[in-house]
């Protein structure tokens, strides 16, 4: 049976008080921040992937044209700095280029001078294409913030990024 909320109690909550029936020894508050947390991002990736699946693309896909549309024109990175700011092997980049240029979004280009030396560029059919997505995705999870004042905003932003800067310095 789906859990049914009241008001202001969420499916975490439930996991709270199962585990303080079960195990009323074992300290599990974390659980009220990280749950919660994995939780959101779990959800929040299962928007952007049907978001995105309008647009044939996926999370991954996304995320590496996003990547290339953030630098400046000519919008291209070395396949190196791609699967380092991407957190990949580079056969799982490898693939993902190549179904990436088939797509026609993204093309790859030898260096005149290093003929071993490859960038991958983003062709206009892909800027287009990011335009486009970037513009309607960010709309519609800007939507879900729209609950929070600013002042709420702000300071949510500010304890995510302390958390998450917990990660960063001490989990790679």
């Amino acid at each position: 049976s789906r859990y049914n909320a009241p008001m202001n109690h969420d499916r975490i909550d439930e996991i709270l008080e199962q585990w303080k029936q079960e195990s009323p020894q074992l300290d599990v508050s974390a659980i009220a921040v990280t749950g919660r947390v994995l939780r959101i991002a779990r959800l929040l990736e299962k928007h952007r992937e049907s978001v995105l699946a309008e647009y044939g693309l996926n999370v991954w896909s996304f995320d590496m044209l996003a990547t290339l549309r953030r630098q400046r024109a000519p919008y291209q990175l070395k396949p190196t700095d791609l699967y380092e700011l991407l957190m990949l092997s580079s056969g799982a980049m490898t693939n993902r280029i190549d179904r990436l240029e088939q797509d026609g979004v993204v093309v790859r280009i030898r260096d005149p001078e290093d003929r071993r030396s490859v960038s991958v560029q983003l062709t206009s059919k892909g800027i287009e294409l990011m335009d486009t997505v970037m513009l309607v995705l960010f709309e519609r999870e800007k939507q879900f913030l729209e609950q929070f004042t600013k002042t709420e905003t702000q300071t949510l932003t500010k304890l995510l990024r302390q958390f998450l800067l917990v990660f960063d310095t001490n989990i790679r």
